[in-house]
This record gives C-alpha cells, structure tokens and sequence, in this order.
C-alpha cells in the first residue's frame, strides 16, 4: 500500500471500526486463539468480523472466512470491498470478484469469502485467521478435519460465529448433530487454558435495527424462534426434552465397517405411500472385525443400513433394495408397522418375499422404554453415515405442557420414520434390568452428548 492510500485506508476502517456496539469492540479486538461468538440474529457479528478480517488483513495476514451458502457470504463480501475500495482502485490491491478475494500480488497475504459447509468444500486453502460463520449449518468435519489441519503452519487463530439452532426443525443444516455449535460454546465457556473465549450478544444490542421492528416480531415469532433468534438462548432444560437424550454420541456413533456375514441381520419398517422408511440392523458375535470398536460385547446391535427414500415406489422396488441391503446375510426377523391398522401391508409384502411381522410390543411408550433402555447400557452403536437416523435422535422431542414441561407424547412424531422403525425393531430385544431411579420410565430425560 503507498504511503498516501494506507493512512487514509486505516483512518476509515479506524473509524468504521469505532461505531460499532461493545459486543462488536470485543470481536474486532479479542487476541484469543479460538473464540466462539454466539449471538443474535442482525446482532452485527458478520459485520464485526468483516472489520476484525480488514484490520488483520491490513496488517498482512491471511484471512478466509467461510458460510454455508452464498447469500451467506454476501454481507462479509460488501463490507469488505467497501472497506478496501480505494488501494483495489489504486491499483495497490488486486480483486477477484469471481472469487471473491482481495489480494498484494506477489505475497500470501489476501481476504477471502468462500462457500463451505463440509470438509470437501473447505479444502484447498489455508490461512492465518479463519471464520466459520453460520457453524451451527455446518457439518462438524469442516472443522475437524481441516479448519484445524490449515492453521498449523502458522500457528493461526478460529473465529465461530453461530444463533442457537432450533431442536425442532433441521432446516438446511448439514451437522450430524445440529447442536455442535452450542456444545463447543459451553466447552469453550470451560476452558481455563486461555486459548478459548466466548462472546454472547442479542439482536437488541445491535443501535442501528429498528427498535420497532425489533418489538413488533414478538407478535410474529414464536417465543421458542424469539428466544433463538433474537435472544441467542439455549436452554439447559432442552436436554430433558429429547426423546433419545441417553444416547451416548461419543461412544455409540461409529465408524462404518464390514458386517461380517455371520452377524443375524435385522429390519424395522415403517410404512406410508410418501415418507416410507426401514433400518436394518446387525447383532454382534465374536470375534470381532477389523474396525469394530473393541468395546462392543456379544449380541449389541449396530444400525449400520437406513432407508428412506421417499414416495412413488412400490412393494416390489422396496422388496428390491432390502434384498440387496442384506445380500449374503440371514435375515433373522423383521419388524413394522402399526399392529392393529396395517396388517394388510405386512401381508403384501410377505407376497413378495419380503415377510414382516408385527411388533411384539404394541404401546408405543413401552417400544421407547425398550429402545432408551438400550441406549442406556450402551447396547446400540449407529454407523456414523446414518445421517437421516442420526439427525432424526438429535431432535427428536416430548411435547412440553404449558410449563415447558415434557410430557409422554413425542411432539411431531409422525415424521420420525427411522426413529419407528428403530422402535419397531428395538422392541424385540429386551435390555438388562434398568433401576427405574436410574431414569424416568418415560421421559427420556437426559443428555444428548
């Protein structure tokens, strides 16, 4: 930059930088390796880290920030280009708009806004400060696997920006488990080594938003959305209001491998012209196989095949994939299907060779106490490629009473296929002994880890 363009440049990201609400000062200043930002929704986070990249940039290092989808990226892109029009229009930066990059030709220093949501799509850069932004969307290996890895060399420092997700809904996120983001947060808020920090701001502490729009949307949210996305709440108590909150992500969700071809294969089905689904599942013998966790014991069960491929298939084209699912294996049982209303599906399907029978329990809370009680002694491991399964315990929830509450219904349950089918089936293995003070008999109460 010359002499003349970087003082001018500087005074007007100084002063860019001076309008900004405390939550912002502190983004735009903090010196922490990692920090987390957690915050409302038009709270100012994407333009406080747009000033945060600038400032760093100027001083030559390499920023990359990255967003989920391109409209994402679009408000960190603005501001950036309005911040370093005048050295691009000297001639003193070089700019890609394509690209979307701000770079001094000839270094590595250079500001970049790009598209990424998984490991595949953040490949193929590094930087010295990088920003996932909208982490919650992501999936967990963008990090994991490479955010991480690219910031080795130069020793280089990660911004996380997410708004609480909603438990309710899995919008477009592409996380296996969509609360990732509020877990790495309250990890962070933990840390005692210094490298970690935490921000937590809402929307009301952004000065330039409307105050009356801000006040007219408590009329047109509700107050679960409200609380979110205005607030950047999460709630402790959520932990209790998961149907599944026993099971043990850490140890359970595993690596795929090889089923042998002794292991018994079992199926559970959920029927419906539209949303039709089936799990199969294998119960383990000994020895085990290579990639197996060696802590799996004799007889536990690994969901390692999910089916959901939505309507317009007939018997036959199912009958068809569940015959290649489970090619070279026996099949010991399966299982599906309301007992008293849909006996006549099971019935068609036993006339093409695929014969299901009906649940051998047929209460549904009774099927749930089967399945929890599984999860609870670690019984049920799940191939980590099960995405629609995984998602689906992730969020599956009770319906809360007026109080916040849960109750013994599951809210929405209808589009939890895979979750019926895992009921289905999981009713016919019957779990050790579990003390009923160890866990309600319903509620499900727990942690989802």
């Amino acid at each position: 930059m010359t002499t003349e363009t970087k003082p001018r440049t500087k005074l007007y990201i100084d002063l860019w930088a001076s309008e900004r609400h405390p939550a912002q000062h502190r983004m735009i200043n903090s010196t922490s390796k990692r920090l987390v930002v957690k915050a409302g929704r038009r709270g100012g986070k994407t333009v406080g880290f747009a000033i945060r990249a600038v400032k760093r940039f100027l001083e030559g290092r390499r920023q990359l920030y990255a967003a989920p989808t391109n409209e994402q990226t679009d408000t960190f892109w603005f501001e950036v280009k309005k911040a370093l029009a005048e050295p691009v229009q000297a001639g003193v930066f070089k700019q890609n708009e394509s690209e979307r990059f701000i770079e001094l030709p000839g270094t590595k220093q250079r500001i970049k806004a790009k598209t990424a949501w998984n490991a595949n799509t953040l490949r193929g850069d590094y930087a010295d400060d990088l920003y996932l932004d909208e982490f919650q969307l992501m999936d967990e290996d963008a990090w994991d696997e490479v955010g991480a890895p690219m910031l080795l060399d130069n020793n280089g420092d990660a911004v996380f920006i997410f708004t609480p997700p909603s438990l309710k809904s899995t919008g477009v996120s592409k996380a296996k488990d969509p609360r990732h983001a509020s877990k790495m947060f309250k990890k962070a808020q933990a840390d005692e080594s210094g490298i970690w920090e935490t921000i937590h701001f809402t929307s009301l502490e952004n000065p330039f938003i409307s105050r009356e729009g801000l006040a007219l949307i408590t009329s047109d949210m509700s107050m679960d959305s409200y609380r979110r996305e205005i607030m950047a709440q999460d709630d402790e108590i959520e932990d209790s209001w998961l149907v599944y909150g026993k099971f043990n992500e850490q140890y359970n969700k595993i690596p795929r491998f090889t089923i042998p071809t002794n292991w018994p294969i079992y199926s559970g089905h959920d029927f419906g012209s539209a949303n039709p689904g089936a799990l199969f599942l294998a119960q383990v013998k000994l020895p085990l196989p290579e990639g197996a966790p060696p802590y799996m014991r004799y007889n536990d069960l690994v969901a390692f095949r999910e089916y959901a491929p939505g309507g317009g298939f007939s018997i036959s084209q199912h009958r068809d994939r569940f015959q290649e699912f489970c090619s070279g294996y026996t099949v010991a049982k399966r299982v599906g299907g309301n007992v008293t209303s849909e006996d006549e599906i099971r019935q068609g399907y036993s006339a093409h060779g695929w014969p299901i029978t009906a649940p051998s329990i047929t209460r549904v809370q009774a099927q749930l106490d089967r399945v929890i009680g599984l999860m609870e002694l670690n019984k049920l491991f799940i191939m980590d490629d099960l995405f629609i399964l995984l998602v689906q315990i992730a969020n599956c929830m009770w319906k809360l009473d007026n109080e916040n509450h849960p109750t013994n219904v599951i809210q929405d349950e209808a589009k939890y296929h895979l979750l019926a089918c895992l009921r289905y089936i999981g009713s016919d293995f019957m779990p050790e002994t579990i003390e009923t003070s160890s866990r309600p008999a319903v509620s499900g109460r727990g942690r989802f880890r």
